[in-house]
């Protein structure tokens, strides 16, 4: 029988100290040879690897940042569908699941099929609800507190110990030992992605990560964990080996269960020295570790396409313990042309 032909749209395309999920989930996407696959980049950056990556991105095309608004996306997105004939589109970035969730109606009338979870789902899932889910389904979760102006930083010292844990709201996350440390982070992090600040009790423990697929109904499709075995200064994975742990296996059931959650995520935990749980952040999409999942024996990206076209995909049942990642830094060569081309055009 022949192959279908799929024409799949992946976001995060940056690859750099503190990758995104897209040339992960390509990879993933390219490793199934349950169809065949034609890969367009959507960047929002010139200097974004996977842009000149041709071996895994067969046409790349910027797209307006997030904060640019729906209606700039839902034009542009109508200009390359009109060159393309897009089948699926993965956004792999928090900050733009909105702006898609939002335009998906009008996008599956196009015929460009996403899957992705409802407004309200994304929203109770943020780190400004993370501990109302916690207390209300089950899971620990750190005390943590929001703040939108420095003059609050002094009196944090009343509610948390030091060391202090300074997020942003989307992402990167600092470990601060004193207040001053908590300015300098808060206002790098405000510089970056705006307010409010997140800050969280620091856990001490061993970071464990869950990778996983719900299908919207309360099922999960699969599930990866995998213990961080190197973090970068960002509180990034560089490397991590995948565990065995029924354990692990059943709190993904538990918060599938109790979120519905529609598409990939990941749970990052911290496990304390008297194995408790502690559930740090949701992250509503796939991480830059995905390919792990699919070496690991469950190519989680690659059933969401399945999905998101209406193929039918059964649960995966078991994994491969201890296979292990390490990420490395590569020279990717290209041409000066190509750096112009899709800075000026707009495409590549």
């Amino acid at each position: 029988m022949k192959k279908p032909r799929i024409t799949v749209a992946v976001t995060a395309l940056n690859a750099v100290d503190s990758p995104g999920p897209g040339v992960g989930v390509i990879r993933s996407i390219l490793a199934c040879e349950d169809y065949e696959a034609r890969i367009i980049g959507l960047s929002y950056e010139s200097l974004e690897p996977g842009v000149y990556m041709h071996d895994l991105v067969d046409k790349s095309y910027q797209i307006p940042y997030p904060g640019a608004g729906s209606d700039q996306l839902l034009n542009r997105l109508e200009y390359i569908h009109s060159q393309e004939k897009i089948d699926v589109i993965i956004p792999n970035f928090d900050s733009e699941l909105s702006h898609f969730i939002r335009l998906s109606p009008v996008l599956e009338e196009w015929g460009i099929h996403l899957f992705l979870p409802s407004p309200q789902q994304l929203e109770s899932l943020d780190k400004l609800h993370l501990h109302e889910f916690g207390e209300k389904h089950g899971f620990n979760v750190p005390k943590t507190k929001f703040i939108a102006n420095k003059v609050e930083i002094p009196g944090l010292v009343e509610e948390f110990d030091f060391p202090m844990v300074v997020k942003g709201k989307y992402y990167e996350a600092y470990i601060a030992h004193n207040l001053g440390q908590v300015s300098g982070y808060y206002d790098k992090i405000n510089a970056k992605w705006g307010l409010p600040v997140v800050i969280q009790e620091f856990v001490k423990g061993t970071e464990i990560d869950i990778a996983g697929l719900g299908d919207g109904t309360g099922q999960l499709m699969g599930a990866i964990p995998m213990r961080k075995l190197y973090i970068t200064d960002k509180g990034k994975g560089w490397s991590g080996v995948v565990l065995g742990d029924d354990g692990l296996i059943e709190m993904s059931r538990q918060f599938i269960r109790a979120s519905r959650w529609k598409g990939g995520f990941e749970l990052e935990l911290m496990r304390t020295d008297d194995e408790q749980f502690y559930l740090m952040e949701i992250n509503p999409r796939f991480p830059a570790w995905i390919y792990t999942t699919v070496e690991a024996g469950q190519n989680l990206p690659a059933a969401l396409v399945k999905m998101a076209i209406g193929m039918k995909v059964k649960p995966y049942k078991g994994y491969n313990v201890g296979k292990m990642f390490v990420r490395y830094s590569w020279d990717l060569i290209t041409d000066i042309s190509e750096f112009e081309k899709i800075s000026t055009m707009g495409e590549l």
